[in-house]
């Protein structure tokens, strides 16, 4: 298996150059690039195609999230990791809309570091662990879903993560006790294709069962039982 390819965005020399040294005693890393700017670091993702981009949020000029939004909205495949000198819930809030699968602070201890990295390359969305926690951010993204929902904006909706409108409405008919057919028949797609989306969403919420899936979610405010979402 190829090793884990990195791009580093920060401004100061001294945090890129202990990100390096982090890296050393990971045999499964490469780090191939490093920026000190979005415009920079735009260009590298281009160049070098990262399996994973630790983003700092506060770059000169175009910021962190800007470019990690640039960079997800070209390169779908590329994880970004936005990194922050303090957790912030606008932050956390603007990172996840920006396509991040990871938020975290730039203390973080290099062996946790590597985790990240690691499970971010797999497909992870760590950054349901920061919302799990923060029920006004929680609050917030669902209104946002259900607003994509209605608007059936696909474009808009696929740089929003980590679940897309389609799986929100498939959440919320979970959370009424809808069966897949049933789900199928309401929003007019295929059985197989509610498969798909529960797939997606288990991944996404790092959950084993739609059941589990449906009690984070209610838990937290993104779906409520007897609700639908967007208008019908």
């Amino acid at each position: 298996m190829a090793n884990i390819r990195i791009l580093v965005v920060d401004d100061h020399p001294l945090f890129r150059q202990g990100i390096r040294w982090s890296l050393e005693s990971a045999q499964d890393m490469d780090l191939v690039a490093e920026a000190e700017n979005g415009q920079e670091a735009i260009k590298l993702a281009e160049r070098m195609l990262p399996d994973v981009a630790l983003v700092d949020v506060n770059l000169p000029g175009l910021n962190g999230l800007e470019v990690a939004r640039v960079i997800k909205r070209h390169h779908p495949s590329i994880g970004i990791v936005v990194l922050s000198v303090t957790e912030d819930d606008e932050q956390l809030f603007q990172a996840i809309k920006a396509g991040a699968a990871a938020y975290s602070s730039k203390d973080v201890h290099p062996k946790d570091l590597i985790d990240i990295i690691r499970r971010v390359a797999s497909g992870a969305y760590l950054i349901n662990d920061y919302v799990l926690s923060r029920p006004h951010v929680a609050s917030r993204i669902l209104s946002q879903f259900r607003e994509l929902a209605a608007s059936e904006d696909e474009t808009t909706t696929g740089l929003f993560a980590p679940l897309t409108s389609r799986e929100i409405e498939i959440l919320d008919c979970i959370a009424r006790g809808l069966s897949n057919k049933q789900i199928a028949t309401e929003l007019n797609i295929s059985s197989q294709t509610v498969k798909n989306h529960i797939t997606s969403i288990l991944k996404k919420l790092q959950v084993d069962d739609r059941t589990r899936a449906v009690m984070y979610a209610i838990k937290q405010g993104w779906v409520r039982m007897g609700t639908v979402s967007g208008s019908k």
